[in-house]
């Protein structure tokens, strides 16, 4: 399984990326405003620093919602960087324009996924990437989990090349789980990320050793 990291935050992928395990970036409207990143000219020059950090795929998301904008962002999105994925939402006209992408070369990701028949309709458009939201299933009290598991087992059945690119990670129990279920990548925050180091047991047993080493 592929970990990305979902921020627009610098430091935060630098970070990541030293950890030696980093293999893309996901980013939304939301979390480039939270870096105060505003303006066409500046959002294309962010997301060119961050193809400079990481070697791998960047998802960068259209603004519009309409099948010829979506197109014409895209394609300068796509123009930004050979590692650009264009990232498209879950709509009747963004279908039609991961179809009008996969035809003509450009790399997608179909965000906004809450369902298989969504997945579906994703893969057999040619999306390259599509985005369960898990953490947002599991406030409306469905099971996250459970969608990736269901959207692998269709995709293994329909020999579908799509990834699954599990989404809206809230900590590190999610991204084991979805390791479990077949996400082909997994996305999320730093914290998340840093969390599968934690566990009692191993900082019992390194303050052990190194009590002992004091003895040596």
């Amino acid at each position: 399984m592929k970990f990305f990291i979902d921020t627009a935050n610098l430091a935060q992928i630098k970070e990541a990326n030293e950890l030696g395990i980093l293999d893309g970036v996901t980013t939304n409207p939301s979390l480039m405003a939270k870096e105060g990143i505003k303006g066409e000219e500046a959002i294309a020059k962010h997301y060119k620093t961050i193809c400079e950090i990481v070697d791998g795929d960047i998802s960068a998301e259209v603004l519009s919602t309409d099948f010829n904008t979506i197109v014409e962002e895209g394609k300068k999105l796509a123009a930004i960087h050979p590692n650009i994925i264009v990232k498209v939402p879950m709509i009747k006209d963004g279908v039609k324009a991961i179809k009008w992408f996969t035809d003509n070369g450009i790399k997608t990701n179909c965000t906004l996924v809450f369902s298989a028949g969504q997945a579906i309709l994703a893969a057999k458009a040619g999306a390259t990437y599509v985005s369960p939201f898990i953490g947002r299933i599991d406030d409306s009290s469905w099971d996250g989990v459970e969608l990736i598991a269901q959207i692998a087992h269709i995709y293994a059945l329909q020999e579908f090349d799509t990834q699954i690119l599990a989404a809206s990670i809230r900590n590190a129990l999610h991204i084991v789980k979805c390791a479990e279920a077949g996400a082909d990548v997994c996305t999320c925050p730093l914290e998340s990320i840093l969390g599968l180091l934690k566990h009692p047991l191993t900082d019992i047993g390194l303050a052990k050793f190194l009590e002992d080493a004091k003895k040596m």
